[in-house]
């Protein structure tokens, strides 16, 4: 399936502010939400489309990678859009709060608390930048209580009626000509209260626990690149969306090469000799050695490009360069043999 450009399904330019991005986001939401268009494929599609969209351009580094790189780009990074409706409206609830007044504007209960999102750090060596890496971390997080599956009730007993709202989550005061809907007090909107607590989370539904995850990271990420794993935060209240966890990549300073973009620079120090007579040399590459001639009369600050061998370009095909920058090197130590030959040398090039 074809992907349609993000700017244009928000109808904004390129260069657009992030506030008319947003209020084009706002415009399509209230258009074509579910709860406007039951039973319409067509509307649910534009609304699942508008929020991916939406989700690439409000976030300034995945945006950064879309301009570049395109859809490719964005796979590259782990970003596979939302997964379905109650997807979207964790993570744009303050949007939906707005236009609807509360909740989303789905039914719902204010206490169906998604979970927290989580960040974790992880570090790669610039040799991974250039393979790829699939490694293991360990994260620590809240996770649904195994003995009461999260409904935090004891074994064999379940949660009880609220007896304030009738189950409904929500009182309703009249305040003159007006009713102000708000969440049950005694059941802080769940609409079910627990007589007898889980003796394992204390009726919480969740737990601590540690959860090793494999992470796939792309060949061609830099420092800051953001990986988004959907669902693997911490447990929401009660049978709520997971939050999510963000995986940072730190690139860690390489002790050879320096990185610039999806070029890598390094210096080779070459003899004086090497340097007047010209030489092959075998250079240090980030994929091994390559041999490299280096021409007669040389100077140090010269550089060679060696095309293709830099690093793989994030979400698309080809490679950078290597730029290889020669460091003449002058013996600071002479026997008599190598200062007569020296002299020598200068007497015949006209010096002294």
């Amino acid at each position: 399936m074809i992907k349609r450009c993000y700017y244009e399904i928000l109808g904004v330019e390129r260069n657009a502010p992030a506030e008319e991005i947003k209020k084009n986001y706002r415009k399509m939401a209230m258009q074509y939400h579910p709860d406007r268009n039951p039973g319409d494929k067509e509307a649910e599609d534009k609304f699942k489309e508008a929020a991916e969209a939406y989700e690439v351009l409000c976030d300034e580094e995945k945006k950064a990678v879309y301009d570049r790189y395109g859809h490719e780009g964005l796979s590259g990074i782990g970003f596979k859009g939302f997964s379905g409706f109650e997807d979207i409206f964790s993570s744009f609830g303050d949007i939906f709060e707005n236009i609807f007044g509360f909740g989303g504007g789905r039914q719902g209960r204010a206490g169906m608390r998604p979970g927290a999102d989580l960040r974790y750090d992880l570090t790669i060596s610039l040799e991974e930048v250039a393979l790829g890496k699939t490694t293991d971390i360990t994260v620590e997080k809240l996770v649904i209580c195994q003995p009461c599956q999260g409904q935090g009730t004891a074994a064999g007993t379940y949660p009880t009626t609220c007896s304030r709202c009738r189950g409904q989550g929500q009182v309703t005061q009249a305040s003159g000509f007006f009713s102000i809907s708000a969440a049950c007090p005694q059941c802080q909107g769940r609409g079910s209260v627990i007589l007898d607590p889980c003796p394992s989370c204390r009726g919480t539904g969740k737990t601590a626990a540690a959860k090793t995850l494999q992470v796939k990271i792309p060949p061609g990420v830099e420092t800051g690149t953001r990986m988004r794993l959907r669902g693997e935060g911490e447990a929401g209240d009660f049978g709520a969306p997971s939050g999510d966890l963000y995986v940072f990549i730190t690139v860690a300073r390489h002790e050879f090469f320096e990185r610039d973009g999806d070029d890598i620079y390094c210096r080779i120090p070459i003899s004086f000799v090497q340097a007047a007579l010209g030489a092959k040399i075998e250079a240090r590459t980030i994929q091994g050695t390559e041999k490299i001639k280096i021409p007669g009369g040389t100077q140090s600050g010269h550089t060679f490009r060696l095309r293709g061998l830099g690093l793989p370009r994030l979400g698309k095909s080809g490679r950078g360069d290597q730029i290889i920058e020669t460091q003449v090197m002058v013996p600071t130590k002479l026997n008599k043999k190598q200062e007569k030959l020296l002299q020598e040398f200068a007497k015949a090039s006209g010096g002294e």
